[in-house]
């Protein structure tokens, strides 16, 4: 069988680096698995990138170019937003030549594929959602808005107040071309997810299932504390709180204000807070405890460390699907804190594998850092943590999910 995994970059950005992992864990199981990529980072043979200087200069300008039609709206939120108009990228074209038995699409927004690319795929198509672009208007999380449910329009990300604007182009454009494809599948990577693209009314009549990114456990495992601590320059003798995103400290979404109003309820003696994918901003944040900003890390070898450092992780996202950072942390043994929101009680079993706060309710993430802290069953969490994700995300035991689904899809 042979699996063609498309995804705008192979490594870089979190979505990214799950298709990847996806990718990995099915040549293991002696599948004929390829990528193809928009921009290539890897140097991976079986990851088909732009061939000539001019293509590659292409890739990295056209997720500028697609959001062009965005700017007009100067009221819109920082919520990602994708138009996915831009024609001329040839992957159709690309997909179509190399004849795979599945075209596996993951995230596919910056520019990689107009909307009305995806009916003129030929075979069957199974849709990974990493976020909510696939079923909205045009937003990658409709920050509580809802109205994917019945058709987009006055989109609140957009700050736009008319029935008749880019949502509700967007939206129409996406139901005239899912509906000319005759074998489609969508994966809900969570059950958050799932949920959601089963009640837009994009996918009502679309099959849509629930299976989640993998993970080699063989690699993200523990390591030992002190010595994490000490590669990192960090203390030996302070709980570490850690929080890491891409834009940390720059998306709303990822709860960086929830996170500091959390941290100032809690102990600033013997705790610390530990901040990667953000550099040391200029203005300090005023945290009670000393922080330290490690900035962006480009490798797993250095995220293995790091987790291994920390004491508790924490994901105070506001809107969340499967995060492979909590996916991560829980692998390499550390208890992660985040809000019962997305995807998040997918990973985190409640006391059991860290701790999950009542939405959005400050004092509650608070209580649950310092929770996990002060467990006397610390290291029973921790264990927990490792087993949990062995049980259900290790990748040979996702990967042999998506082999079952692509012969499912294939029998259809």
């Amino acid at each position: 069988m042979k699996i063609l995994i498309v995804n705008t970059s192979d490594i870089q950005g979190g979505a990214a680096r799950a298709a990847y992992r996806l990718h990995q864990a099915l040549l293991v199981t002696g599948m004929d698995s390829q990528m193809l990529v928009q921009s290539k980072y890897s140097d991976d043979f079986n990851v088909i990138g732009p061939q000539t200087k001019v293509q590659k200069v292409l890739g990295k300008l056209r997720p500028t170019l697609d959001s062009i039609p965005v700017h007009r709206y100067i009221e819109r939120s920082k919520t990602m937003f994708s138009p996915s108009w831009l024609p001329f990228s040839g992957l159709v074209d690309k997909i179509n030549v190399l004849k795979p038995d599945v075209v596996h699409l993951h995230w596919v927004a910056g520019g990689m594929m107009r909307i009305e690319d995806l009916a003129k795929i030929n075979g069957p198509i199974v849709w990974s959602l990493h976020d909510m672009w696939a079923f909205t208007g045009g937003c990658h999380y409709d920050e509580e808005c809802g109205k994917f449910k019945k058709a987009c329009g006055g989109c609140p990300v957009l700050g736009s107040n008319k029935s008749k604007d880019l949502s509700a182009n967007i939206w129409q454009r996406k139901k005239v071309s899912f509906s000319k494809h005759a074998n489609l599948t969508i994966v809900g990577l969570s059950q958050w997810l799932a949920n959601e693209a089963k009640s837009s009314s994009l996918f009502s009549q679309t099959s849509v299932v629930n299976l989640p990114n993998p993970i080699d456990t063989a690699f993200f495992s523990s390591f030992d504390k002190q010595q994490a601590r000490e590669l990192l320059n960090l203390p030996l003798d302070k709980k570490l709180v850690l929080f890491g995103a891409m834009g940390a400290t720059s998306d709303l979404r990822k709860g960086f204000k929830e996170l500091s109003q959390a941290l100032e309820q809690l102990d600033s003696q013997n705790t610390e807070l530990v901040v990667f994918g953000s550099s040391q901003p200029k203005t300090p944040q005023g945290f009670k405890q000393k922080s330290h900003y490690l900035g962006q890390l480009h490798d797993d070898v250095s995220l293995r460390v790091l987790y291994s450092a920390a004491d508790v992780m924490v994901v105070p996202s506001l809107q969340e699907n499967l995060s492979n950072a909590i996916m991560e942390s829980l692998a390499c043994g550390t208890p992660v804190v985040g809000f019962n929101i997305g995807g998040n009680s997918d990973l985190i079993v409640h006391q059991q594998t860290g701790y999950l706060a009542k939405p959005f309710e400050v004092t509650d993430l608070a209580a649950g850092i310092d929770w996990v802290l002060s467990a006397p069953n610390y290291s029973d969490l921790c264990q927990n943590a490792r087993e949990k994700v062995l049980r259900e995300f290790d990748s040979h035991v996702v990967a042999e999910k998506y082999i079952d689904l692509y012969e499912s899809v294939l029998l259809r």
